[in-house]
């Protein structure tokens, strides 16, 4: 049912309603798509190190259960492709000419060997000088005058033959239509493209519409069954015959293709003006599409020979197999699912397989639509709510991998209680993790409701919860490592997914925290979270932890009320620093001025009473000499972790840390 509204009579009264039948288009009762399950598919890769962009990708390429990807789609094709390649050769129409003249052959001889005469002997050495080539013995028999009446009938089963095949791939169908056509068949297939000539020429001018071809239709409609709508829908059609026809010609030996066209040229030299416009029609849609794929050898390899139409409607669906192949490979720019011609799918696939294609399209429709994805500066990104949900995720993944000693460590009892209690309450707000005031929470409930013998119901808005004094705050920087190595030694993704879980613990667990995440290579810069999820490994050489440290103690000094917490993660000694007009310098082994310099920032941090934890990923002994030097000036501790425990480390480190600021010790 749909409802609109009426156009009250009386300004008095409000609107009123019609129903009737539901008219098509979404299902506004329908509930909302779930595409939780790919989003979190999505958020696999993601944590593994991938950005959306090739999360997404990877999602439509291998589906999810029970819905087939793009890959399975391609398989089917590629399935489908050597099936065709294997279904005949393409020089059958030759090899029934070739037949038909030997019959027609051997029937002229049986009668001129049955004539005693001179003449009989001279026209038997004609036969048997004639060339071996098909066509130019076809040639030279054109004008003979035939003693065999069956040879005479096989000749002209020869020129029929032909006719038919020639115009069967140019229009499909041809072939049965044109059966044993006479010349008034013949001079309507004339008329027939003269007019569409003349019908193509106004539509390539902007003058032809609608009228217009149904004007066509209506006097040439037997040579199209299937009615095309649209004369874009007829170019459509035929463009992709016409295409396919060179294509099969261009499969044939060069032999095959001069002897083939030669039968073409004396079948239609007799009738000059189907010859010129068949020409004309060729030359108008390859204009007309000049996107086709006009040209190549589609290597057929099959067994038995196929006539010209059947071999043009084999290589058209070839054509469109291997151009659908590439609409779902998806390899070139600003490529996507409404690239897919869902006609393309239906017609080589089935059913089944445009289906399984549109539930992919509404994925990738969704996961933007309820706001789980974002298009930000043309690149893909997660949406705040789905950067929760990945956050949460990585943080979960940490906490399972805890071991029984610390694995309480982020179940703090006093979180959000540090502070001494004032006596008075406030209504609560998210991110709140002061202790609820029962009292006036349900006193709320029962105001709000009043009494009732079926209990106290409570909503949001009746909690309150206890003010306590000004609690301690943290101010975090953790410093992850973009450096090339970190995706050559494999540790890019755990390093991401572990920035992720600790920036999502600080911000819900900890909001009165503040937390930068900064990535560094050749140079450093902040991250937004989403940014960070989207991120990839920094394609160039280069660890300027200098240039980290520098931005970790702009944060920090931003927040100078709050206990400083600055941890670094990464794989490399520093081999890269900036010099004083702010460009780069990198230098592998490092030079001692870029050791220097980060040592630099080192004893800064230190003398604003920052200690610094690093943690390693990798046991070079040069990256474990520096770091041990900066833990003796710094007074931090260094961890040597693998990818896998990474996450561990930095969020028990960061926990333990914070319950001691919590308790007013430091750590």
């Amino acid at each position: 049912m749909s409802a609109e509204p009426l156009e009250p009579t009386n300004p008095r009264r409000r609107p009123g309603y019609r129903y009737g039948r539901w008219a098509g288009g979404a299902d506004p009762l329908a509930p909302p798509f779930d595409v939780r399950e790919a989003l979190d598919g999505i958020g696999d890769d993601i944590l593994a190190g991938s950005t959306p962009t090739d999360a997404l990708r990877r999602l439509l390429q291998r589906g999810r259960d029970g819905l087939q990807g793009l890959d399975d789609l391609r398989r089917q094709l590629r399935r489908r492709r050597e099936q065709l390649r294997r279904s005949g050769r393409l020089d059958g129409t030759l090899e029934q000419v070739r037949e038909l003249l030997d019959q027609a052959l051997e029937a002229e001889k049986r009668a001129l060997f049955a004539d005693p005469g001179d003449m009989a002997r001279f026209e038997e050495a004609e036969l048997d000088a004639l060339p071996s080539e098909t066509a130019s013995a076809v040639r030279a028999l054109a004008d003979r005058q035939w003693k065999s009446p069956e040879a005479a009938q096989k000749y002209q089963e020869i020129q029929d033959l032909l006719r038919r095949e020639v115009l069967d791939s140019q229009f499909a169908g041809m072939k049965n239509a044109l059966q044993n056509a006479s010349p008034e068949d013949m001079a309507r297939v004339r008329d027939m493209m003269a007019d569409l000539n003349e019908l193509l020429s106004k539509h390539a001018r902007g003058e032809a519409g609608q009228q217009d071809l149904d004007q066509f239709l209506d006097k040439h409609g037997e040579f199209f069954p299937d009615r095309p709508n649209s004369i874009d829908e007829l170019i459509d059609q035929l463009a992709r015959r016409a295409a396919a026809a060179q294509r099969m010609m261009d499969g044939l030996t060069a032999d095959q293709r001069a002897e083939l066209g030669d039968l073409m040229d004396q079948m239609l030299g007799g009738d000059i003006g189907l010859s010129a416009e068949m020409e004309r029609l060729n030359q108008q849609l390859r204009a007309a599409r000049p996107d086709l794929r006009w040209g190549g050898d589609p290597r057929m390899q099959g067994q038995e020979g196929m006539g010209m139409g059947d071999a043009t409607s084999a290589v058209a669906e070839l054509s469109d197999v291997e151009s659908l192949d590439r609409q779902l490979g998806q390899q070139y720019a600003g490529a996507g699912l409404d690239d897919v011609d869902e006609e393309l799918v239906q017609r080589a696939l089935g059913r089944e397989a445009v289906d399984d294609l549109n539930n992919l399209r509404r994925i990738e429709r969704e996961l933007s639509r309820q706001g789980w994805l974002q298009n930000r500066n043309g690149q893909l990104e997660l949406a705040p709510k789905a950067l929760r949900r990945l956050g949460a995720t990585a943080l979960k993944r940490v906490f399972a991998q805890l071991h029984d000693g610390p694995r309480g460590d982020h179940d703090i009892p006093d979180a959000g209680a540090a502070g001494e209690l004032t006596g008075s309450s406030r209504a609560w707000q998210f991110g709140d993790t002061q202790p609820l005031d029962v009292v006036r929470t349900v006193r709320n409930a029962v105001l709000r409701t009043g009494p009732s013998s079926t209990g106290v119901r409570l909503t949001v808005d009746d909690f309150e919860v206890v003010e306590t004094e000004r609690r301690s705050r943290a101010a975090v920087a953790l410093l992850v490592d973009l450096s090339y190595s970190m995706e050559l030694n494999g540790t890019w993704g755990s390093a991401k997914s572990t920035a992720l879980a600790l920036h999502h613990l600080v911000t819900t667990r900890y909001p009165q925290d503040s937390i930068e995440l900064i990535g560094f290579s050749q140079y450093a810069r902040t991250l937004r979270p989403a940014e960070l999820a989207g991120l990839d490994f920094d394609p160039v050489q280069g660890t300027n932890l200098q240039h980290a440290l520098m931005l970790a103690r702009r944060h920090l000094s931003r927040h100078s009320d709050a206990e400083p917490i600055l941890l670094v993660v990464t794989d490399g000694e520093p081999t890269a620093h900036l010099e004083r007009d702010g460009e780069a310098v990198f230098m592998w082994p490092p030079m001692p001025e870029t050791l220097a310099l980060t040592l630099a920032e080192v004893d800064r941090a230190t003398r604003a009473g920052v200690a610094i934890n690093v943690f390693m990923l990798g046991e070079d002994p040069r990256l474990i000499e520096f770091m041990t030097e900066v833990a003796r000036r710094n007074g931090g501790r260094i961890f040597t972790s693998d990818a896998e425990n990474l996450g561990e480390y930095v969020v028990s480190d960061f926990l333990k840390r914070r319950t001691a600021i919590a308790s007013g010790r430091r750590r």
